[in-house]
């Protein structure tokens, strides 16, 4: 499996890296969201350099111009409800892709252990297709394994490319033992390298879905 650590690079990516780990800064939800949109747009024009292209004529007022545009057929999927300004940052620029959602959540068995339920999936057909799978966070792996498995009931991609923001070092290892190495590729702008005892990345930026929409009711 391969895996790009794009903050690994200086880019104007790990700018909005840092405002997302600020808890000054996360207390304006509209900033925090926007930014987590910004970094999903800069995913997408990375993830689209690894697309096929075919080369395509356009007829312009004065002739007629040569240009190499995408040719795969890609959906487009994220994980509610934190996934939701990451997957807009994605269709900011895939504009013309198919789109899947599933609805992964942690159940907890006491304080401290929990398992992960999919509640909810819609998709179109991911036979022969190229699928991005979207998720800020990626603390434990298990979330994107399950959200996976589920959508491939809809099919077999050709490619999968999983993106998520920040992730935990245990994490990144677990998707290298439990996803397809010869068609995945994990991006990522940030490695961490713990979790608390609460499966939480340290130092993280706290719960990417309270900080965007408000804190949830247990």
């Amino acid at each position: 499996m391969k895996i790009v650590h794009l903050g690994e690079s200086d880019s104007i990516l790990n700018r909005f890296v840092a405002e997302l780990r600020d808890v000054q800064l996360q207390k304006d939800r509209l900033r925090f969201r926007r930014n987590i949109e910004r970094i999903g747009e800069i995913m997408a024009y990375e993830i689209s350099r690894s697309f096929s292209y075919t080369r395509k004529s356009v007829t312009t007022p004065l002739g007629t111009a040569w240009v190499n545009t995408p040719c795969d057929r890609v959906v487009v999927s994220t994980i509610l409800r934190a996934g939701l300004p990451y997957h807009q940052g994605f269709l900011s620029y895939l504009d013309d892709t198919e789109n899947a959602f599933v609805s992964a959540y942690r159940k907890y068995k006491d304080r401290l252990n929990f398992d992960i339920h999919i509640e909810y999936i819609a998709s179109p057909g991911l036979n022969g297709k190229v699928l991005i799978i979207t998720d800020p966070m990626l603390a434990t792996g298990s979330s994107m394994e399950l959200a996976y498995k589920a959508l491939l009931t809809k099919g077999e991609p050709t490619q999968i490319h999983l993106a998520s923001i920040i992730a935990s070092r245990q994490a990144v290892e677990y998707i290298r033992g439990v996803m397809p190495h010869d068609r995945t590729t994990l991006w990522l702008a940030a490695i961490d390298n713990e979790l608390d005892e609460h499966s939480y990345i340290v130092p993280g930026l706290g719960d990417a879905g309270d900080l965007a929409y408000g804190e949830k009711e247990d």
